[in-house]
């Protein structure tokens, strides 16, 4: 079973490295994914058994097109926010690279028209924000939507489904060496795949087992921060003037009692909330449709503190916390703003007097005080007291949050700028090894590693 590259997850930086490597002729790539197929993911998620999935790998994270593809599908173009890659890459490269995959997805179904481009109005938002201890990051966003995600992801397989030879339902279990340099993988039914070149790319639902797994051969990864927090739901007209216009407002807060970062992320306007699940542990996200509205906006808040020693497991702490939820709640809690002001919790009752409708149906109202750690929440609450002077009504009692909402990218490990790890021909990339965190930076870590490769092979 002998490869000239082996892929591993089949997420945008895993496809997008398998489309880089088909433009040599007569390459034989093999794509392992631990997950499903779209269509059997799509069916998985409409018959409500997501809840059940505690043992295999969660069809909202895992499978073709990895978590990008039950995302809202946000193809955020610049190189200032959605990654790291800027460590590995001059501005120019970088800019040059995000043009160039975003050609990609547009060929592949993307739409045509971009958000973020009036810079007469983003100026005066960009003041607005700053006078109220606000940094807002202006981004061109390219919105696919939740809907349309899918289609745009089949159209990506149709094109590498004749040229590689891919396989679902194949968790890897470990990286094979000889010697010093890498020389393929095994799967946890056994087999062993052989390949000179193998690519990691196990996304968000892998970074763990990443984790783990280097940790094995004797290497030490480096830390990025945790980022944990909660989802604020609120009526579409509260931030209608800065999503009109920009889309995905990327607003950054630094709190005045820790100097930690806070930060907006993944924001939905007229969108909903959802609940994903991995490993049994059940969190929330967003997402935005192209063909349907709602009548409210949702956007992450999220913390990012970095440890000191000895702890060292930043992955683990943020899973400990969702797990907290999950027992207080039976899955994912929603609180009413107002409430968490007052020291009580959210009851059914006092829900159905909001204003806010929540969209996430299964959430279970209660009390995140009893979840978030103090500093947690003090951030969260200082930025919602800034964000309210930015938005007018951000602090209404109405406010809905949803907890808990965590990014499992926290693992960062030492790379090469070819995105090489330490091992010769071993190479990392996407969410799951820490150098993006998010569609388009994923994509671009897939062409970089796969253009080295093709550099050695010719």
């Amino acid at each position: 079973m002998k490869y000239d590259v082996i892929i591993v997850g089949a997420g945008p930086s895993g496809i997008f490295a398998a489309l880089e490597l088909i433009k040599k002729k007569d390459i034989k790539v093999l794509l392992l994914e631990k997950g499903r197929g779209l269509k059997e993911r799509i069916e998985l998620i409409q018959k409500s058994e997501v809840r059940s999935q505690k043992s295999e790998a969660s069809p909202t994270l895992s499978g073709w097109g990895g978590a990008g593809a039950f995302s809202d599908g946000k193809l955020t173009l610049s190189s200032e926010v959605g990654g790291f890659l800027s460590r590995y890459l001059d501005e120019k490269e970088l800019a040059g690279l995000i043009d160039y995959v975003d050609s990609c997805y547009i060929k592949h179904g993307a739409p045509q028209n971009t958000y973020g481009t009036d810079t007469v109005e983003i100026e005066k938002l960009k003041v607005k924000a700053s006078q109220n201890n606000l940094k807002l990051i202006p981004t061109r966003i390219r919105h696919i939507g939740t809907d349309r995600c899918p289609e745009v992801l089949q159209n990506f397989k149709n094109s590498l489904e004749e040229r590689i030879e891919i396989q679902f339902n194949k968790k890897v279990e470990s990286i094979i060496l000889n010697g010093s340099k890498v020389s393929g993988v095994r799967t946890e039914d056994g087999r062993e795949f052989t390949s000179d070149f193998v690519i990691l790319s196990p996304g968000r639902g892998g970074a763990d087992w990443l984790d783990r797994e280097y940790r094995k051969l004797g290497l030490i990864p480096l830390m990025n921060p945790v980022d944990i927090g909660v989802r604020v739901e609120l009526p579409a007209s509260t931030l209608s003037f800065v999503t009109d216009i920009i889309y995905e407002p990327k607003l950054i807060y630094y709190s005045r009692q820790f100097d930690d970062q806070i930060r907006t992320f993944c924001v939905n306007p007229y969108g909903e909330v959802v609940q994903e699940s991995a490993d049994g542990i059940f969190t929330v996200n967003g997402h935005s449709y192209t063909a349907k509205r709602s009548e409210n906006t949702n956007f992450a808040l999220l913390v990012s503190t970095s440890f000191t020693k000895p702890f060292n497991e930043p992955i683990s702490y943020g899973k400990y916390i969702a797990r907290l939820a999950n027992f207080l709640g039976e899955g994912v809690i929603v609180q009413r703003l107002g409430d968490l002001l007052k020291g009580r919790r959210s009851t059914p009752e006092r829900m159905k007097k909001g204003i806010t409708v929540p969209t996430l149906k299964t959430a279970t109202p209660g009390d995140l005080s009893f979840v978030l750690p103090y500093r947690f929440l003090a951030n969260i609450m200082e930025m919602l007291k800034a964000l309210d002077k930015f938005a007018p009504g951000v602090c209404s009692e109405h406010t809905l949050l949803y907890g808990i909402e965590v990014k499992f990218y926290s693992l960062q490990l030492k790379l090469t700028k070819s995105l090489e790890t330490e091992i010769p021909n071993l190479f990392a990339i996407g969410d799951g090894a820490g150098v993006s965190r998010g569609l388009i930076q994923a994509s671009v870590s897939g062409v970089m590693s796969a253009r080295e490769i093709l550099k050695r092979l010719n």
